[in-house]
């Protein structure tokens, strides 16, 4: 495995999630960052606490303690109510991302065979990775389905617009046919 290459998609493939996320949100209100579908649901506001608060607990010291730490309210990341705006909400996503990405920067070939913890569960550093890659893009689908679902018709897609795949297609394998 050519593990320099594997840190570097790591990292693409979360940034381009991260722009996804925020193109998403960016198409709505602050009212609607707050909106949820029903009592059972989140709203943005409440994925976005959520996803900050587990990028700060993993992250923070990810070599040496476990993922889980004792600061973390979890519970309390689901409640959007202290959440007042886009700026705030902004700020707190900004903090999780640059947690993340401070970690992932300092990370070296040599550390993905080591082992961390998370709640008390040894996971190799790749393990950890792709656990936490796959946790954040379920969320920011949430995110980007919570935001559609709000704007309606007057979505701007992130990717291809319905019915276009063929001429999408067309433009992108150009003369690779």
């Amino acid at each position: 495995m050519d593990t320099l290459n594997y840190l570097d998609t790591t990292r693409k493939v979360l940034l381009q999630y991260k722009k996804m996320a925020e193109a998403a949100m960016g198409q709505l209100t602050d009212e609607q960052l707050s909106w949820a579908p029903s009592k059972e649901s989140n709203s943005i506001a409440a994925i976005v606490k959520h996803i900050c608060g587990n990028m700060l607990s993993r992250w923070t010291d990810f070599l040496t303690t476990d993922g889980e730490k004792d600061w973390r309210d979890r519970d309390a990341e689901f409640e959007a109510a202290d959440v007042k705006n886009r700026a705030q909400l902004m700020e707190k996503w900004e903090e999780g991302w640059k947690c993340m990405m401070d970690t992932l920067n300092a990370l070296t070939p040599e550390d993905l065979g080591r082992i961390v913890k998370i709640r008390a569960e040894d996971h190799s550093v790749i393990d950890a990775l792709q656990r936490q890659l796959a946790h954040y893009s379920s969320h920011i689908g949430q995110i980007i389905s919570l935001a559609k679902a709000q704007k309606d018709s007057g979505w701007k897609t992130l990717s291809i617009p319905k019915g276009q795949s063929k001429q999408f297609n067309d433009s992108m394998m150009g003369n690779k046919k």
